[in-house]
């Protein structure tokens, strides 16, 4: 099993070139990054995780510009987003982020995308909550014209773009219904949720990966409903806390591979986690 890892990467922690550099020596497959943009003061909704929302939340480092910085210093290491909120960007410019840092890292993007959980953070973006996964899916279906080999137009219920030339186009060639970098869809179980993965995604992305026994039989159901290849469906559990039994259970669903948590910490602390992790490249 592949082994990659997240980190909440701040301007308090371990520097990207730092800990890129180490996690391709160590033998990691890969470094997935969460985005937000900010988190307003006045917040009533409460954090996912209970409790306060830690102090990370609010300084985390931009994830494209940072895996660009990531990208510059490895050769082989994956570049992920853990998660990128679609639905609080302007496409055609995130259309043109994402192109270029899958061109320039040769290939090594995956596009983990979410919903967001955060309703200020979001209606600040304009964004209205109620049909932010809708805006999402239409925003894939915009960013893919610009991805198109040749010029193609699209209009949607949320936007539109001209038949536009716009360069450099993602490595990764089509597949099925899905062109562009990989792309992962975080979320919880449910059948809205796998259908919008069986129409615009390779596969998903269930944040601690819990009851995978039971949701992963109805995603596959899902997805063959929806003409899709069985063997080309990935799952990848994401902010995992991993232990030697865990792991077992995932590579006996099939799970290709796991991404693991990281402590948004200094150079040590981080280090000597990663130092314990690697018992489970073995």
């Amino acid at each position: 099993m592949r082994i990659a890892v997240t980190i909440f990467l701040t301007d308090e922690t371990i520097t990207p070139t730092r800990l890129a550099r180490e996690l391709e020596q160590r033998g990691f497959a890969g470094l997935y990054l969460p985005e937000h943009t900010h988190i307003p003061v006045e917040r009533t909704t409460p954090y996912p995780g209970g409790g306060d929302l830690p102090r990370e939340y609010g300084r985390t480092l931009d994830p494209f510009i940072t895996l660009g910085q990531a990208a510059a210093v490895t050769e082989r290491l994956g570049l992920g987003t853990g998660i990128t909120l679609v639905a609080q960007h302007d496409p055609i410019d995130l259309a043109k982020q994402i192109a270029t840092l899958d061109q320039l890292s040769g290939g090594r993007f995956t596009l983990g995308l979410g919903f967001g959980w955060n309703v200020e953070e979001a209606a600040d973006h304009g964004v209205e909550w109620r049909t932010r996964r809708d805006l999402v899916r239409d925003r894939m279906r915009l960013m893919r014209a610009l991805w198109a080999d040749e010029p193609m137009a699209y209009e949607g219920e949320f936007g539109g773009v001209r038949a536009s030339f716009a360069y450099p186009k993602p490595v990764q060639k089509p597949r099925g219904p899905v062109s562009g970098p990989r792309t992962l869809v975080g979320g919880a179980a449910g059948p809205k949720l796998f259908a919008h993965i069986s129409e615009y995604a390779d596969g998903w992305m269930p944040i601690g990966g819990r009851g995978l026994s039971d949701s992963l039989p109805v995603l596959r159901a899902a997805w063959s409903d929806a003409g899709r290849d069985p063997g080309a469906l990935q799952v990848v559990p994401y902010a995992v806390h991993p232990t030697p039994g865990k792991l077992a259970h995932y590579a006996d669903l099939g799970v290709e591979e796991t991404v693991v948590q990281l402590p948004p910490g200094g150079e040590a602390e981080v280090l000597r986690t990663l130092d314990a992790y690697q018992v489970h490249l073995s």
